[in-house]
């Protein structure tokens, strides 16, 4: 998401499924092995990004393991985590802080206690306090620092399920694709296996896709990426909803998603949605319903936009209010393994 999550602070995937039989080895399952299609941001680590640090708890806030054992009992099986770079290394070229290193490590030791994978997303629009990667503030050098480190951390875990290497860079001066090719040729110095998850300019908007990012056509030694589009229904895209439900219609979810998963198909490349939400209207339901429906038949897994701590009356919010669960997740639910896909979309 866009401007709302600025504002509030706030915000597959392999070939074959990826899980863990030892701790230090990340094992590729059987080309049988059924895909996940949906999962959820389980967003609050990556809040305030106005305040930094800022305080754990207060500022912003890592799930508790109950979130974990919730949403596993749902049927869900992979999560979008959000974060920050300015959290995780407050010096540019620096030690990763180790208490960011720890609750990303509780995150994923809760994960994987409940079957759960993780993909780890640093959620900073191509920049670093408020710095574009490429920039003389922001070297190249530095944004392959930090995600080389963050395979080594992290590349041994068995709840890991890919690197999201950029949340939704945006207004970048014709600087990404160079940035993500480096973030993709530093991880591969160090972790040759793990799924890595490229996203767009332009907010990573699934409908502007081929114009915007037609030529990111990144090199994987790996040949592992998965490219990662995102998907809001409003009338300007932005994730906001502030002209009510100016524009609805049942298909345009579908509609403004098209563009991503046909320059996917051109290309022969794999994809995923790893942002849509919606406020708990009957139209917006019935739209979200048609593209999961159509993200299904492709093999294309999706993440809903938000589950997690200190969303409030956050009308996009997942978490259950007052014992009651939202509509919005019982349309996920509908969607479990209603598809029988053996690898990533699309088809």
């Amino acid at each position: 998401m866009s401007r709302v999550k600025r504002r509030i602070g706030g915000g597959l995937l392999a070939t074959v499924l990826l899980s863990a039989a030892l701790y230090g080895q990340a094992q590729p399952q059987p080309a049988t092995a059924k895909v996940d299609l949906i999962g959820i941001n389980l967003s609050a680590a990556g809040f305030a990004g106005q305040v930094l640090p800022g305080v754990e708890g207060t500022n912003y806030f890592y799930p508790t393991e109950d979130y974990f054992r919730r949403y596993a009992a749902k049927g869900i099986r992979f999560i979008r985590f959000p974060f920050l770079w300015e959290r995780v290394q407050p010096q540019l070229g620096g030690e990763l802080d180790q208490a960011q290193v720890a609750l990303l490590q509780r995150t994923l030791d809760f994960a994987d206690k409940y079957g759960i994978r993780v993909i780890l997303d640093l959620h900073n629009y191509a920049r670093y306090r408020g710095q574009l990667i490429g920039s003389p503030q922001v070297s190249y050098a530095s944004y392959a620092d930090v995600w080389k480190r963050l395979a080594l951390t992290f590349q041994k875990h068995p709840a890991l399920y890919g690197y999201d290497v950029m949340n939704e860079p945006h207004d970048t001066q014709g600087l990404w694709p160079r940035a993500a090719q480096t973030a993709v040729d530093s991880i591969r110095t160090v972790d040759m296996k793990t799924p890595i998850f490229i996203a767009g300019d332009s907010w990573s908007s699934a409908q502007r896709w081929p114009q915007v990012n037609g030529d990111l056509l990144i090199k994987d030694p790996a040949d592992n990426l998965i490219y990662e589009a995102h998907i809001y229904f409003d009338e300007d895209s932005s994730g906001n909803y502030a002209s009510g439900m100016k524009g609805v219609h049942p298909m345009i979810g579908v509609e403004r998603t098209r563009p991503f998963i046909e320059w996917l198909k051109k290309h022969n490349l794999r994809g995923f949605i790893g942002e849509y939400g919606i406020p708990a209207h009957p139209q917006w339901l019935e739209a979200m319903d048609n593209l999961l429906s159509y993200l299904g038949e492709q093999c294309v897994p999706s993440a809903y936009w938000a589950a997690g701590p200190g969303w409030g009356d956050y009308p996009l919010a997942i978490e259950p209010k007052n014992g009651a669960e939202k509509p919005q997740t019982a349309l996920l639910e509908k969607h479990l393994n209603k598809h029988d896909c053996e690898v990533i979309g699309p088809r």
